[in-house]
């Protein structure tokens, strides 16, 4: 079994994504990514064209538009992922302003997000509202929830615990599976193979059971395998084992709603993702074999209702599973188990027009079953109050939340944000906000490490934007902000070779963050650049992985019944626990052709300059790969 120290080590140098929160409500009536009218700008400048964007529901627990939000918001839908060369979740939330990902290997391998400089620990992942993460690690496994099931993903960068409760501070991501559609069942299926050996297999249907679209559904099921390559640098980790670290993952994700009438409509959600991944130990010997088995699940039952024309509700019965077992030669090295099921009620009331108020509850009860340690349940209560409103060029979003826990006490987060319209293009926005991360079942009651007198770590949020939106050339923000960081959790010695969790840590990060998702022409663009300053105060020294300057590029286009892209990921050098991280740039591309209107083939490379680059210290990156798909949909 792995000490508490060890533990703590392999979230330094392995990279373990540290992610605690409290579950949204999945309010959204449609999981596609549908548009609307942005209105508001437009009329307060009373000449400006109106501007159509996508609706996001994360960045204010209820649809939006994306111009709209306050909390600077990125939406990938279906064919920001097509275009994409990502086969998983981390993949394409390298795209994402503010967002870094670091990983222990190839797909399927330990990977953690910093989002605007945050821990892993500090950054909230709901799969359709559902919180699916290890409650002794506070984290969410993110390699194990691959494209095949997403529909699209949001993420919104900012401190938003007001919102969501618990570990809200560098952001939230929140993924969408799959949803059917208002036509005849239609099926999907495609195969490809690539370097390393990769295979993968998907098939799907979707659509109408009844003819008048009341009552819609999705089944999709994927695998995927490669035979990869060694996780661990020799030269780095020479006890490690050189042979190559494979991947094998199963998945599957359906839904199904029914609409009773105009007011009322329920249903049921469920996404499952199991992985066997082989990975390298740097502290073992070099004849070891390695495994992981992992299993993300989330089941959901919703139900939203139009009690009245300024009166909606929303019911929501949900259970998120982390499962982990360990094995090394073969035999048994460790069980997690996490269940976490969550009661959500939430009420919008649209007193006036353009003013909403927003009042819920939620009640969480999490537990774990470990072979290593023995943790008494959690039980959370939470109640949360927004408002959200328009007053001319002047728009307000005002949230606070309490959350009482069963094993800690509780904590209090709001957030205070304000937005003017100065045309009907340019808006500026301002907020300040608190929030919280609660401490993990390992800081409270790991033996000879917990401590259970610890208290959440704390965080103090400032930010300012200029935003730009239109037709023509889609968003673009350019965002100020700043966190501060007090009561850190971190393990101190008090004796020789033993050491106790305490709040006793401080940071700070700064950064500018600009971003745009539009149009150049019939040219697709995404791109993102960010400059920060994440500082441990207490070391006077750079927060580990993450990098003070980096930034994306993304460029799609259809010409001729092909769809041709490619993207750039750069990074500037980082620090980390056992050396430095040098900086980098990878260049992958794309391209898919309708060979009919049903039959596609498509392509990409990755790491097409081959880059030999490092996320995490000693951990060795894919080289150069090309990957060939084939697929069907029936029209």
């Amino acid at each position: 079994m792995l000490s508490p120290i060890a533990r703590a080590a392999l979230l330094v140098f392995a990279g373990v994504p540290l992610v605690v929160h409290a579950q949204a409500a999945a309010v959204s009536t449609s999981s596609g990514a549908s548009s609307s009218t942005s209105s508001a700008a437009a009329a307060a400048a009373g000449s400006s064209p109106t501007v159509l964007s996508p609706v996001v529901v994360t960045a204010g627990r209820g649809p939006q538009a994306l111009a709209d939000a306050i909390p600077p918001t990125a939406l990938f839908d279906q064919q920001d992922i097509a275009d994409s060369t990502a086969t998983d979740l981390p993949g394409l939330l390298q795209l994402a302003p503010g967002a870094q990902i670091s990983r222990t290997g190839g797909p399927g391998s330990t990977t953690s997000l910093f989002l605007r400089g945050a821990s892993s620990t500090q950054s909230l992942v709901l799969i359709d509202g559902v919180r699916v993460d290890s409650v002794s690690l506070g984290t969410s496994q993110l390699a194990q929830i691959p494209l095949d099931q997403i529909d699209r993903v949001e993420v919104v960068n900012g401190n938003v615990s007001a919102l969501y409760g618990s570990g809200a501070i560098g952001g939230v991501v929140q993924v969408f599976t799959k949803d059917g559609g208002d036509h005849p069942p239609r099926f999907n299926f495609s195969v490809g193979y690539g370097s390393y050996h990769t295979q993968t297999q998907q098939a799907g249907v979707n659509g109408a059971l009844d003819k008048d679209g009341a009552t819609t559904f999705n089944l999709s099921l994927a695998r995927s395998k490669d035979d990869g390559f060694s996780s661990l640098n020799p030269r780095e980790a020479p006890q490690a084992n050189p042979n190559a670290n494979g991947y094998l993952n199963e998945s599957i994700s359906a839904s199904l709603r029914h609409k009773f009438n105009d007011q009322w409509n329920a249903g049921v959600t469920y996404f499952q993702s199991n992985g066997n991944n082989s990975y390298d130990n740097a502290y073992g010997v070099p004849t070891d074999s390695n495994n992981l088995y992992s299993k993300v699940r989330q089941m959901s039952v919703f139900a939203n209702g139009k009690l009245t024309d300024w009166w909606t509700t929303h019911f929501i019965v949900s259970e998120g599973d982390d499962r982990s077992v360990s094995k090394t030669n073969g035999i048994y090295n460790g069980r997690f188990d996490t269940d976490n099921r969550q009661y959500t009620w939430q009420n919008d009331f649209a007193f006036a027009a353009q003013q909403k108020l927003q009042v819920g509850y939620e009640h969480l009860d999490q537990s774990l079953d470990s072979d290593t340690f023995a943790a008494p349940d959690r039980h959370v209560d939470s109640g949360f109050v927004g408002y959200t409103g328009r007053f001319g060029r002047n728009q307000i979003q005002a949230d606070v939340r309490r959350d009482q826990y069963s094993d800690f006490g509780g904590a209090n987060s709001y957030y205070l944000g304000y937005g003017f319209d100065i045309t009907g293009h340019w808006k500026a926005t301002a907020s300040y906000s608190d929030s919280f991360r609660a401490p993990s079942f390992d800081d409270l009651y790991y033996p000879y490490s917990g401590n259970a007198s610890i208290q959440p770590e704390r965080s103090h949020s400032i930010e300012a934007a200029l935003q730009y939106a239109s037709n023509a050339l889609g968003v673009m923000r350019l965002s100020a902000f700043q966190t501060r960081y007090s009561n850190l959790i971190d393990y101190q010695q008090v004796t020789p070779g033993i050491y106790l969790a305490e709040n006793v840590g401080h940071a700070k990060v700064q950064g500018l963050e600009g971003s745009w998702s539009g149009h150049v022409g019939k040219t697709d663009v995404r791109a993102s650049l960010t400059l920060q300053n994440p500082v441990d105060l207490d070391k006077d020294a750079d927060l580990l992985r993450r990098a003070r300057r980096f930034g994306s590029l993304a460029v799609n286009r259809s010409i001729a019944g092909w769809r041709v892209g490619g993207e750039w990921i750069v990074s500037g050098a980082r620090e980390d626990s056992s050396g430095k991280l040098g900086g980098y740039g990878v260049v992958n591309l794309s391209a898919r052709y309708n060979i009919t209107k049903a039959w596609y083939v498509a392509a990409r490379i990755h790491n097409l300059l081959n880059k030999d680059y490092e996320t995490a210290y000693s951990y060795n990156s894919p080289r150069r790969g090309a990957y060939v798909t084939v697929g069907w949909q029936q029209q």
